[in-house]
């Protein structure tokens, strides 16, 4: 580590943190030129602008891989946020790169869908993003000419579903988009749930007139997550490519992946904050206020918590994002008071709440290091695609992308206070403690302690880099 001698010689200094490096914290100044991180070391000569960290935490600005915002409506309705409200409400909960879907539907092209992503983020971004492809229909045209070209220009990761009608793959097109990922390098993630376990429970509960929203969760068996996630770890071992299995909720799940992992697999995982902090009976309410927290997969039973839990210290569970989907609830109960849970759309707000939940449960119960949370955060999805350590690391040379964290700061979450274009958060009324009161974006403060100071639009589309070496063989079972 060195850094420069000169006065002024820097634009920002960030000064006496606690100062979270790949290593471990580190009671150092940070010096930032331009939009990069140019000095890490003790008693930094004065920059052109100083920001005390005293007393703070200074972590590496958060990476949200898996959040969705402004997608163009799906039965009939949109989501609350777009890319102005979804990233401002990022930057004001320490998160300063995120990477959302672009989805491609059945009998959509996948470049027009990508198209409209850049039309709809470019004007309106406040931090820097990259797009997932959600490859709906896997054509030939899609497989050999749409993904390679788009994988070129930086989109190097997809998502599957094994479930949803208009998104769903059989099991022969799931081989299809592995056996392209492996060509090109890119990481595939999978919504792993059996969707005729799905379809099946749900024409029962419907038949039998239960279609309280208990049902919902029902519905989605732990199970259904096991077996596809099994199925799905199983495909892309017979390819040879790695997976990341999205939104882990099943203790099933994590034991399926555990157990490839164990075997040497390249098996990646995610969970975020719902399968931590909400549990079934949240969704199991009197009236409609359960809709606030119907999602898929949906909040497990409590006692499935630990394990997640679990997962997350032994390393089985990677990444922590928010899966941030945003409906209103107004949207969610449109229906009326009898509206069945097939008719309430899935999905709930967190990217403002994901970093303070788990720091507050985490890091400040002792369950967390520092160094895990950031890796967790940031460094971890960073990492599985294409985008370390530009970002997601304190390091020299890295984009100056940080949040400055006062760990004692007691705040009690409501939705009034939170900046997404959403209704409602299912956190209301829950206490945390920690809170980023400082965010800056490639060297620029973008929330300073209550006060938002950036603009649509500064945020850049990130160009991501391959994930993995791509591999232009044939897949071994074929070569054999």
């Amino acid at each position: 580590m060195g850094h420069a001698s000169s006065e002024g010689d820097f634009d920002l200094v960030i000064r006496g943190g606690t100062v979270v490096l790949p290593d471990g914290p580190a009671e150092i100044d940070i010096g930032v030129r331009g939009e990069h991180i140019a000095a890490l070391a003790p008693d930094l000569p004065p920059g052109r602008r100083d920001v005390s960290a005293r007393g703070r935490i200074v972590l590496p600005g958060g990476v949200d891989s898996h959040c969705h915002m402004d997608q163009p409506p799906w039965e009939g309705r949109s989501t609350a946020d777009d890319f102005d409200s979804g990233t401002l409400s990022a930057l004001c909960g320490g998160t300063t790169t995120v990477i959302p879907f672009a989805m491609q539907m059945r009998g959509q092209s996948l470049r027009a869908a990508v198209d409209d992503y850049h039309e709809r983020a470019r004007p309106k971004a406040h931090v820097d993003y990259g797009f997932h492809l959600i490859i709906g229909d896997p054509t030939e045209k899609v497989l050999k000419d749409e993904i390679p070209r788009l994988v070129a220009e930086g989109c190097t990761s997809f998502k599957i579903y094994l479930t949803y009608e208009g998104l769903k793959l059989d099991d022969y097109e799931v081989l299809n988009v592995l056996d392209v990922a492996r060509s090109e390098g890119a990481m595939v993630m999978v919504h792993a749930e059996n969707n005729a376990c799905i379809r099946w429970l749900t024409e029962r509960f419907l038949a039998a007139r239960k279609t309280q929203l208990r049902y919902h969760g029902l519905a989605h068996p732990e199970i259904g997550d096991r077996e596809a996630t099994f199925r799905a770890i199983s495909l892309a071992e017979l390819v040879e490519t790695p997976l990341l299995i999205s939104h882990v909720s099943a203790a099933g799940a994590v034991e399926e992946i555990r157990r490839a992992r164990a075997r040497g697999l390249p098996v990646y995982a995610e969970t975020c904050p719902q399968y931590l902090f909400l549990t079934s009976e949240d969704m199991d309410t009197p009236d409609l206020s359960g809709a606030m927290c119907v999602c898929t997969p949906p909040p497990r039973h409590r006692s499935n918590q630990p394990e997640i839990w679990r997962g997350i210290f032994d390393g089985t569970l990677e990444v922590f994002s928010s899966d941030h989907s945003p409906w209103n609830y107004a949207d969610k109960i449109a229906g009326g008071p009898d509206v069945p849970f097939t008719r309430i759309p899935n999905g709930i707000p967190g990217i403002e709440t994901r970093l303070p939940l788990l720091y507050s449960a985490g890091v400040n119960m002792d369950r967390l290091s520092l160094l895990k949370f950031a890796e967790l955060t940031a460094a971890n999805p960073a990492r599985l695609f294409g985008l370390y350590p530009r970002k997601g690391a304190i390091a020299l040379g890295s984009d100056a992308d940080l949040a400055i964290w006062d760990p004692a700061r007691e705040v009690t979450i409501t939705n009034a206070m939170l900046h997404h274009a959403t209704d409602h958060t299912p956190y209301e009324g829950r206490m945390v403690r920690g809170w980023p009161i400082v965010t800056i974006s490639r060297g620029h403060i973008v929330w300073n302690d209550g006060q938002i100071t950036s603009t649509p639009g500064r945020g850049k589309f990130l160009a991501c880099s391959r994930p993995f070496t791509p591999k232009r063989d044939l897949p071994p079972v074929l070569a054999s």
